[in-house]
């Protein structure tokens, strides 16, 4: 697709800075000893930020490809197909996380007079 030379550097650099910003401040809360309790919830928001970048570069490979290739439909057609499914298992993870984030533990509190 054709584009201005700089876009694609730009979109790079642009998700590359807010994910791996996402990616440690959710490694920061994984690791965190006063949220023990959330740690699978974290792990599941993490797989979400791994498989949303592996889509989002594939999403990006097809905008990219070279559109005077023989058979460019095709190729393009595949890479945005494998990015949505990367991208629903994606959205998975992340509902996944927020259902974990969400379930709240009942505990029993006993006071003794």
């Amino acid at each position: 697709m054709p584009m201005e030379q700089e876009t694609m550097g730009m979109l790079v650099a642009g998700l590359s800075i807010v994910m791996g910003t996402a990616f440690i401040v959710v490694l920061r809360l994984l690791f965190s000893k006063e949220r023990k309790l959330f740690r699978a919830a974290y792990a599941l928001v993490l797989s979400f930020f791994v498989f949303f970048s592996l889509a989002v570069s594939q999403a990006l490979k097809a905008i990219a490809f070279d559109i005077n290739h023989p058979m460019a439909s095709e190729e393009i057609s595949l890479l945005l197909g494998f990015a949505g499914v990367l991208w629903a298992v994606s959205m998975l993870f992340l509902l996944l996380g927020l259902i974990k984030l969400s379930s709240v533990k009942k505990t029993t509190v006993v006071i003794n007079n």
